[in-house]
Parts: C-alpha cells; sequence; structure tokens
C-alpha cells in the first residue's frame, strides 16, 4: 500500500526563515526539513566545519607530510564505486600537487574482494612496491589485510566513512568521522570527503613547515567538481556540510571550470554541465562510472577523472558509457528473472525479500536489490554466485529496518551462517555459502518479523503539501534549482487535487495528462504508469520546466497518483 502524507512543517522556524529574507515557499521546504537558521544554507567554503574536528587528521598530516619530505612511495587503494573512482581520483591530484610520490590500484573486486584484503596487499607489494598505502571509501574493516601490510613493513594510513565493527585495523592512522571518539559533527561525510579534509590538513601542515605559503600552495578548491560528483552518487545525507561541497562542486561545472573527464561524462550522457544538478551526477555521470567498477575494473573510470587530456577523456568516457549500456541489458534480465522468482511472492505475507539466481552477475545484484526494494517495499537481499560454492549478496533497506545491524544479528544469532558483511543502514553486503541459503532466508525473515510492523511497511510518500498557484513558473522552478536537493535534503514534492481533462498512454508505457485547477491547465506525465486515473486526482508531482520547439513550459512529473 502506498500512503501520501504531508511534511510536517513547524510555522514559527517558517516564519524567521521568511522574516530572514527566504522565499516564502523555501521558507516553508526548508523548515519542513529541519532547517532553522539561514546560515545553515550558506554554500560558500568558509563554512565548512574545520578539519581538526576530525580524529587523528593532524597525525595523518604530519605522517604524510614527513612521508612526502623523505620521498616515500605511496600507492591508493580504492574502492571499485563512484565514490571510491573519484575519491582515489581527489587523492592522486592533491598528493602530487603536494609534492607526493604516489600511484594507485584498483583490483578486481570479484577476484581479490572488498576493502585492503590479505590478496590485494600482496599484490600491491608485488606490482607497486609502496611504503606507505593510502585506503580511500574503505579500509576501516579490513583488519587482516592491515596486519598483512604491516607484516611486509607497509604503513597504512586508513581514510574511510563506513560504520566500524568492534575492533579497529592496526593501522598507522586512521581517519573516518564514524570511528569511536571522533566528534565530528558531519559523520555524513563520502569517502571522498573524508580524502578532500585530508588533503586540506596535509597542505595546512605544509604551509606551517613553510613548503608552501598562501600564494604558492595548491588550489584544492579545484578538486570540488570530483568531490561534489562522489558525494552526490554515494546517495550520503546532504546535510549544511555535504551540501557546501556539492554547492561549490556544482558552481564550478556551472561555470565549465571541470576535469575534462567530468566534462566527457556529461557531454556522453548527453546532459549540460551548464545546468549541472544532484540529479545529474546521481543519475547520469555517476552510473557511468559505477558500471566500470561493477562489470570490469574501475582503473578506466579513474583513469578517466585523472587525465588532463580531453580527447583521451572523451575516449575514456564512450567506453564507461558502452559499458554501462551493458550494465542496463545485463539489469534488466536480472530483473526480468527476479520478478520471474518472485512470481509467487505476497508482499502482505513477508516482511523482507532474499532471492539468488545462478545466472546472476555479481557486480549488477546491487541495482537488482534497489529495483526490487522499490517495488515491493521491503528490505531486500540479491544473491549471485561467487565461485567455489559461495554466493555473495547485496543488500537495500527502507527507512526504520538497519540493514547492517540486521545482519549482525543473523550472526550473532546463527554464527556459521554469514562468513563476512558490512555497509551501513540502506545499504550492505555479504558472503554465504550456496547450501546456507535457505536457512539464511529464514533468519533474515525472522529480524523482518521482530522489527518492523505494519505501519513500517507501508510506503509513504512524503509531499509538501499544495504549491501556491503563482508558483508554477519556471521562475520559481529556477529558484528551486539553485538550491542543492538530495538525500536526507528531499526534493521539493507538492500534493494537490486537480481536474484531470485528458489522458492518453505514450509509447505503452507512461501516461500523459492535462490537469486542471482553478482555472489553469498543466501538461503532466508518469513515468512507467499506464492505468488510468478517473476525472478527479490527487497528484504528487515535482515541477519541472519542460523545453520543446525553443518554447519552455512548466509541467508536472507525477511521483504518485490516485483517484480523489
Amino acid at each position: 500500500m502506498t500512503r501520501i502524507a504531508t511534511r510536517p512543517c513547524p510555522f514559527r522556524t517558517s516564519e524567521l526563515l521568511r522574516q530572514g529574507g527566504i522565499h516564502p515557499v523555501l521558507a516553508r521546504l526548508f523548515a519542513a526539513r529541519g532547517l532553522t537558521d539561514p546560515k545553515e544554507l550558506s554554500s560558500e567554503l568558509a563554512s565548512l566545519i574545520a578539519p581538526s574536528g576530525l580524529l587523528h587528521i593532524d597525525a595523518a598530516a604530519v605522517f604524510l607530510a614527513d612521508s612526502i619530505a623523505a620521498q616515500k612511495r605511496m600507492v591508493i587503494v580504492a574502492d571499485y564505486d563512484c565514490d571510491g573512482a573519484t575519491a582515489c581520483a581527489t587523492a592522486m591530484r592533491g598528493l602530487r600537487a603536494m609534492g607526493a610520490n604516489v600511484d594507485f590500484i584498483v583490483p578486481n573486486r570479484f577476484e581479490y574482494g572488498y576493502g585492503l584484503t590479505p590478496e590485494i596487499v600482496e599484490l600491491t607489494a608485488r606490482e607497486k612496491q609502496p611504503d606507505i598505502i593510502i585506503t580511500v571509501d574503505n579500509g576501516i574493516a579490513s583488519i587482516e589485510g592491515v596486519a598483512e601490510a604491516n607484516r611486509r613493513g607497509i604503513e597504512v594510513v586508513v581514510t574511510d566513512h563506513h560504520l566500524p565493527a568492534d575492533t579497529l585495523p592496526d593501522a598507522r592512522v586512521i581517519v573516518n568521522p564514524n570511528q569511536p571518539a571522533c566528534g565530528f559533527p558531519s559523520k555524513n561525510l563520502a569517502g571522498v570527503g573524508v580524502v578532500f579534509y585530508v588533503l586540506l590538513a596535509l597542505r595546512a601542515e605544509l604551509r606551517r613547515r613553510g613548503v608552501f605559503d598562501a600564494a604558492t600552495q595548491p588550489k584544492l578548491d579545484s578538486l570540488l567538481d570530483l568531490v561534489a560528483l562522489g558525494t552526490v552518487a554515494d546517495v550520503v545525507k546532504l546535510d549544511s556540510n555535504n551540501r557546501i561541497l556539492v554547492a561549490q562542486g556544482l558552481k564550478r561545472m556551472r561555470a565549465g571550470r571541470m576535469h575534462p573527464g567530468v566534462a566527457a561524462l556529461f557531454r556522453v550522457a548527453g546532459r549540460q554541465a551548464r545546468t549541472a544538478s544532484p540529479f545529474d551526477l546521481g543519475f547520469a555521470v555517476g552510473p557511468r562510472l559505477n558500471a566500470a567498477g561493477r562489470l570490469e575494473d574501475m582503473s578506466l573510470g579513474i583513469e578517466c577523472l585523472l587525465t588532463d587530456d580531453e580527447d583521451r577523456a572523451w575516449a575514456l568516457a564512450q567506453q564507461l558509457n558502452e559499458i554501462n549500456l551493458k550494465r542496463r541489458e545485463i539489469e534488466a534480465e536480472m530483473q526480468d528473472a527476479a520478478l520471474l522468482h518472485l512470481d509467487q511472492f505476497e508482499p502482505a505475507n513477508s516482511c523482507t525479500i532474499a532471492v539468488f539466481d545462478e545466472a546472476w552477475h555479481q557486480g549488477v545484484i546491487g541495482i537488482v536489490a534497489s529495483r526490487l526494494k522499490e517495488k515491493f517495499f521491503r528490505p531486500t537481499i540479491t544473491f549471485a554466485p561467487a565461485g567455489d560454492g559461495w554466493l555473495k549478496g547485496s543488500g537495500r533497506s527502507i527507512p526504520g529496518f538497519h540493514l547492517r545491524d540486521a545482519l549482525d544479528l543473523v550472526s550473532k544469532r546463527a554464527p556459521t551462517l554469514i562468513d563476512k558483511f558490512g555497509g551501513h543502514a540502506m545499504a550492505a553486503g555479504l558472503s554465504i555459502r550456496a547450501e546456507a541459503f535457505d536457512a539464511f532466508c529464514l533468519a533474515f525473515e525472522a529480524v523482518g518479523r521482530s522489527w518492523l510492523n505494519e505501519q513500517q511497511l507501508e510506503r509513504v510518500i512524503e509531499t509538501d503539501g499544495p504549491l501556491e498557484d503563482e508558483c508554477y513558473t519556471t521562475q520559481f522552478i529556477e529558484l528551486m534549482d539553485g538550491q542543492v536537493w538530495g538525500q536526507g535534503f528531499a526534493p521539493p514534492l507538492f500534493c494537490d487535487e486537480f481536474r484531470v481533462v485528458s489522458q492518453r498512454i505514450l509509447k505503452e508505457r507512461h501516461l500523459k495528462l492535462l490537469l486542471e485547477k482553478n482555472g489553469a491547465r498543466y501538461d503532466a506525465i508518469w513515468f512507467g504508469h499506464t492505468e488510468s486515473l478517473g476525472v478527479r486526482a490527487r497528484v504528487a508531482f515535482r515541477l519541472d520546466a519542460n523545453e520543446y520547439n525553443g518554447t519552455t513550459k512548466v509541467q508536472l512529473l507525477v511521483e504518485h497518483a490516485e483517484p480523489a
């Protein structure tokens, strides 16, 4: 079942924001999202939380500064998603600008596993002979890998943002806002955000040592297009600190001051960088980078972000686009297969979904889990074969069901079921033996039944209520597009009752509508839906500026509709 609800909006807060000079509708939207002070809307770099709040960041800066001075060989071990790729490119560019001798390696995750495994340490030692390994967007769970590096005399700096287990790796330094005793106010930095902060601290340390002064120091703000891309693509919460990082990155993209690889990815995705939005980063640019890590290896994506040659960037972006097309084909086939597996599935009788197919590709199971979670609104884990009788699982969750904690509980109740697991509230991964699949399904469902009630299993579409008639304009859309919306700071979604003037099915897949309210008529489209709406409808919608034949008109993008 789907229910439309209106976000509560504290009137007093909304009034104070309005009196602070904010547009009345925006004041209402911001207040409903927990904003209380116009200062939180600042997108200036000067408003960023200072790096000193991150536990051990000064120790990391001193260690890296000493290592640069001694010309130690550094190797970055990156994760294989968009956050990992942008974090790796950010670290490479930033460290090189500060004089470091640095290289990177992104091992094939299907061969070497996730994080800094002992196998990856062995490979890195053999191929790169590093003195120091720096992890980006991984490493907090790599206890055995760090131990192996220590055994080989390689020092490890862990930079990560994932939740730690009870034991931390024995690294030289760990910088992670989510490690115990770290009082950093923004726990929501992505992996690329953590690396950016480490670079800021390192640059300050090098200034203290007289290596640079304010005029000669590297301009780290040139990395913000990468930071914004990784932050949005990793779907971390856009708190006020992350919104500054994203706003600054978007500003650079819109001004054409981005790296050639980012520009090429915009172009290959058919998006305009001059109007770059978080939506473009999350749904057009990010997936083309992610596809490389899902199907092949991420070094192609990192190379695209590292090259300063526009022709090379364009060639790599086209390759990434091809891989993404292949990923979409595989995903569509897997989704069809998943729906066949779930043909008998009755959401009313189950709290969770766990599904496995012998033919599935482990690089794409996370996306399929995400699609199934959207369709059935249940915590979902999809499994693919991982060789030698092992299965790899990737899960996506719904609000109120902490997926990593759920796997932790399964593991405590049945210690032999899960081999390895990790992740956070909304997404997690695990490995199990193929013969343990049925037992895992039962154990996972048992946690679902004990944690979730009927209300939590009902999909709620949170809206901002009706939109004032005078705001159905392209000018108001421009005003909204000037803000950074995203995870944890939801894009505006309005809801109202309309008369349905006409409705027809477009390309056999979408419902095209003409809606009327107070004498004004609006074009609307409901993608992926063909069900008829009747004469009056309650519609949850986003505003969109639709350009056609040189004319821009307001159209409503329908998120959900029901007969009124």
